[in-house]
């Protein structure tokens, strides 16, 4: 594993850039007649973000958890709380979300 040194590591603080990070948690309306519906056009929503550089990565959580996943978005908590605000999850009541700013180095990516 590299070992970076103080001047490379100020040298790449000025590349870092804003992003925000969504937490998807379940309502009451998760798993109730018609949601499953609604967690489709959720997804189709998702794919789109994703296809347009909107969102950078989601992670689904496993079924059961407190949090149904988490997505990191390409820009800022501003920006990303309006998207959220139209899902149609969100708006359905099968999710609520938190948006938390985040920074980043562009081009991470995992493994």
């Amino acid at each position: 594993m590299k070992i970076f040194t103080d001047d490379e590591m100020n040298a790449l603080l000025p590349s870092v850039r804003p992003y925000s990070v969504a937490i998807l948690r379940p309502r009451q309306q998760l798993g109730t007649e018609g949601s499953k519906a609604i967690i489709w056009e959720h997804g189709r929503r998702k794919l789109r973000a994703a296809h347009d550089g909107v969102m950078a990565i989601v992670l689904p959580m496993a079924e059961g958890s407190e949090v149904c996943s988490i997505c990191v978005f390409s820009g800022t908590v501003e920006e990303t709380t309006p998207i959220m605000n139209h899902d149609p999850g969100v708006r359905a009541g099968v999710f609520t979300f938190e948006v938390h700013r985040r920074g980043g180095f562009p081009g991470d990516t995992l493994p």
